[in-house]
């Protein structure tokens, strides 16, 4: 295995999969935090299992910020399973949020942290929990895998309507991943700190209003396929009772070239063999003093390190935006379990959105002045499929019928890797589960991030997130209809974490999915003005695409 392109795999192109929320954190944090100053006052203190925590009030919301969920993952405890947290004496000050884990600023997400006792989570109440009944639960995952932080995730819009919402943080990149011989836990720390959190949801939601007996784990990107792992791991099983998936990658492939020139194709996008992760972590770790035949050593020559010093090898939080199996925590392989019906029987929402690869394509090309052009289509159809197959798919993705080469590429991509995936996942779990599909098709959904060049990223991946959660920079973009739409999200989400169903008064209908050929795929459509069925596998060629080799 050959890991040279996937090292040279541009901050640009993983730090988008945290879009929009994380790119624009540090404006967002601030112009929140002034707003809650002028109106909070001191929360009710909350005991958790661990001591008391006090929060504060943002108008009709309670809100928690920074209580750890486990301890701190630093010196022995670098790449080890997560522990309990030490209990406090007295009241926790929960009311600023806890640091981020460590992470490298982006081109797009200026942010960065060295700081290692970072397992912290956040928790958002509604405003008015009926007397005597616990409020249903929403646990929400963020994406990209090296970047980002639960807090810059608002809960207030989702919490509005009846959910108490809850944030988290978990190891990243290189912290969460890393992988040596014989070292317990190997490529899952991330996966393993988010079960941990559930685990403190568990134990601790009650207190705070909301019901143990009804969590939902949700996720988008990298988070939506962390949620997967969740539904394959049997250390999972009880810790949650229905599942969100945004823009899964648990069951896509990765043609060579899709993610950026250079990059090789692989089977999984999101899934690496205990050997994969291992080749990762020698090759990233290599520049670092450490390689030693005996692995223990290499262990503790690494966790001696300053977390500085590793952050400073290139491109080492994106190597490690996947996850490992083949270990305790995934015995399996996801996309072999869930086709063999082998996860966690609850129900699903998922989905992803009409226009997935223009992100990525916009932000490697046209969007940074650097056009896509005629021969860099042919040279990437060429790579992605080979010599003759590659005049195939150009005759059906001519570049006539496209505005730019950047975006016929765009579709093929997205049909060809994320909409045949996210079927795929669909086909899978509604053979044994309950199953809602959807597609985010708002083609003016803001987009906000300061880019030089001009594309028409329509509905891009993740664009759908601030409709579900409060961002103070798409927030002044929204049109009246896409504020109406944002409120149809939200009634499904949380009508779905509730009940198992997103139906509800005055939600317009949304059937199930059934797979074929004994049922009817039905994918519900999301977007201004128009919210209803769309014929999935038609709008994205997969007929096409599933005679291609």
């Amino acid at each position: 295995m050959t890991l040279r392109s996937p090292l040279r795999w541009t901050a640009v192109v993983m730090a988008v999969c945290a879009l929009p929320l994380a790119a624009a954190a540090p404006s967002d944090q601030a112009a929140a935090e002034a707003r809650d100053a002028a109106t909070a006052t001191a929360g009710e203190t909350v005991r958790t299992d661990a001591g008391l925590v006090r929060g504060t009030r943002s108008g009709p919301y309670r809100i928690f910020r920074g209580i750890p969920y486990a301890g701190a993952p630093k010196g022995v405890h670098r790449w080890a399973p997560p522990r309990p947290v030490r209990p406090w004496k007295g009241v926790r000050d929960a009311t600023e949020p806890g640091p981020p884990c460590p992470q490298v600023p982006s081109r797009y997400a200026p942010v960065s942290s060295t700081e290692e006792d970072c397992l912290v989570l956040n928790v958002t109440t509604p405003p008015a929990p009926q007397p005597r009944r616990a409020s249903p639960v929403l646990v929400w995952i963020y994406g990209d895998g090296s970047v980002g932080a639960g807090s810059f995730f608002d809960g207030r819009r989702l919490a509005g309507r009846g959910l108490v919402v809850v944030t988290v943080n978990y190891r990243l990149g290189v912290f969460g991943g890393l992988a040596l011989p014989g070292l317990e836990g190997a490529g899952t720390f991330g996966l393993q700190d988010q079960r941990a959190a559930l685990a403190w949801v568990r134990d601790n939601v009650r207190a705070f209003g909301g019901d143990p007996g009804n969590v939902t784990v949700a996720g988008v990107s990298f988070g939506a396929s962390a949620v997967a792992g969740h539904l394959t791991s049997p250390a999972s099983r009880g810790l949650f009772h229905r599942a969100v998936m945004a823009s899964g990658e648990a069951m896509m492939d990765m043609p060579a070239g899709a993610m950026g020139p250079g990059v090789p194709g692989y089977r999984w996008y999101a899934w690496r063999s205990g050997r994969e992760m291992e080749d990762i972590t020698r090759e990233t770790t290599s520049s670092l003093g450490c390689r030693d035949e005996r692995p223990e050593r290499t262990l503790a020559c690494l966790r001696a390190l300053p977390v500085g010093t590793i952050l400073d090898v290139p491109h080492i939080m994106n190597a490690f935006q996947v996850f490992g199996y083949g270990n305790a925590t995934l015995p399996e392989l996801p996309p072999e379990a869930l086709r063999a019906g082998r996860f966690h029987p609850v129900p699903v929402l998922s989905g992803a959105t009409r226009d997935e690869h223009r992100t990525f394509v916009g932000m490697l090309h046209d969007a940074v002045g650097e056009p896509f052009t005629e021969a860099d289509y042919d040279r990437a159809l060429r790579t992605a499929f080979g010599e003759q197959p590659a005049k195939r798919v150009r005759a059906e993705y001519p570049t006539s019928a496209f505005p730019s080469p950047a975006l016929a590429w765009a579709a093929v991509i997205t049909d060809r890797m994320w909409a045949r995936g996210t079927q795929a996942q669909h086909d899978a779990l509604a053979r044994r589960v309950p199953v809602y599909a959807y597609e985010f098709a708002d083609r003016d959904a803001p987009m906000f991030l300061p880019l030089p060049g001009q594309f028409d990223f329509g509905a891009f991946h993740a664009g759908d997130i601030p409709y579900l959660f409060e961002d103070e920079a798409a927030e002044p973009l929204f049109t009246r209809a896409q504020r109406r739409l944002s409120a149809t999200m939200t009634g499904y989400w949380a009508a779905f974490a509730r009940t198992g169903a997103p139906r509800g008064a005055g939600l317009p209908a949304w059937p199930p999915y059934r797979p074929r050929p004994v049922g009817r795929p039905y994918t519900q459509s999301l977007a201004p003005g128009r919210l209803g069925p769309v014929d999935y596998h038609r709008e994205h060629n997969l007929g096409f695409w599933d005679r291609m080799p």
